[in-house]
């Protein structure tokens, strides 16, 4: 029920969130019904933009095509390379030379976004990650993402790994389709790994009704990406956002979205027909750039979100000592009670301690 109410609401705020951010304000974003390719809302759908660990979804399309072809299974052991160990976080962090099976390995990359997962998996497939990175980029092709170019199999800062809004809804439709054995694993809010559980970056799996999937990314060029998948009334629609500047604001638009095309589909099947293959081509696309300037992230920009910081505690601050001016005259009033100081110290208490908590 809370889900639902705060599903109601983020969809109230669609119709501003759509009107008023162009592309200075917003990255690409696309809505699309899974089943039959049918778009309910574009913006920038073939912007290049950096996929972050978005690539992980094809990086997991590549071990479910292995698994099909039995070149590996499910309960076969790969071991952490010297390369898989030296990732930078996100990631499960074992010694060299510890094992852990396919399917585990397969959740961590799905679940906790391990980028040592990603090169272990890439090199039990490809044997080497070069090799595996050519038959990524051939299979992209394959898929028709013509516009994605991948050169690390976790999506780690890379100045030529670059993908679309378009091309993430084509692989993520491909996925659903021709691997729904897999789909529980998107759905996963967390996972099990010795004494360890891992959650998710996912946080619409916990808080929108019907999610069900699908993966999240972040580097700091990228800003903070999501492929969102939910299903309604035998209805799965996906939602592709790419480029927002907080987590909340990436789950808040992804939402936004799929509220707006539950909402709407049968108006939007009535007056649009294009598909994610048949979508007319974006205009005015540029170069994939880096949004870091813009990401609300101490690691990305240290300075300006100490200045935010500091902006945020002078406005504590102000609410704090706004509170206590507020609550003197009713301390006052109770002087003449049995009980004066015992009572009015709580009142004041409870005044000042709560602006600052509704600011976190």
């Amino acid at each position: 029920m809370v889900a639902r109410k705060s599903a109601l609401a983020l969809g109230m705020m669609l119709s501003l969130m759509l009107a008023g951010s162009g592309p200075t304000l917003a990255g690409p974003a696309l809505l699309f019904d899974a089943g039959n390719g049918r778009v309910l809302y574009a913006e920038d759908a073939d912007q290049p933009w950096h996929p972050a660990s978005l690539t992980k979804i094809m990086t997991a399309y590549m071990v479910f095509e292995a698994l099909k072809a039995n070149k590996i299974t499910l309960e076969q052991k790969i071991p952490v390379s010297a390369n898989a160990h030296a990732q930078p976080p996100s990631k499960l962090g074992l010694p060299v030379g510890a094992e852990i099976t396919v399917n585990l390995a397969l959740k961590a990359l799905i679940v906790k976004s391990a980028n040592d997962a990603a090169v272990m998996l890439a090199e039990a497939i490809g044997g080497t990650e070069e090799t595996f990175m050519a038959q990524m980029n051939a299979t992209a092709q394959r898929l028709g993402m013509t516009q994605s170019r991948f050169v690390n199999p976790h999506g780690l800062p890379a100045p030529e790994q670059a993908t679309t809004a378009r091309d993430l809804s084509r692989l993520t439709r491909i996925v659903i389709q021709d691997h729904p054995e897999y789909g529980s694993l998107w759905a996963m809010a967390d996972m099990q790994i010795g004494r360890r559980r891992l959650r998710t970056h996912n946080g619409l799996l916990r808080t929108y009704d019907g999610a069900d999937g699908f993966k999240t990314g972040f580097i700091c060029d990228s800003g903070f990406n999501v492929v969102a998948t939910a299903t309604r009334e035998n209805r799965r629609l996906v939602a592709v956002v790419l480029g927002e500047y907080t987590s909340r604001d990436r789950s808040l638009r992804a939402a936004s979205l799929l509220e707006h095309g539950f909402k709407n589909y049968g108006w939007k099947e009535l007056f649009s027909s294009s598909t994610v293959d048949s979508l007319p081509a974006s205009a005015d696309v540029t170069a994939v750039h880096s949004i870091r300037q813009h990401v609300a992230s101490f690691a990305c920009n240290p300075r300006r979100n100490a200045s935010v910081s500091r902006a945020r505690q002078k406005k504590i601050r102000a609410r704090t000592k706004d509170a206590k001016a507020k609550a003197k005259p009713a301390a006052k009033a109770k002087q003449g009670a049995a009980a004066p100081a015992a009572k009015a110290a709580p009142a004041k208490s409870a005044a000042s301690q709560s602006p600052a908590a509704k600011t976190e």
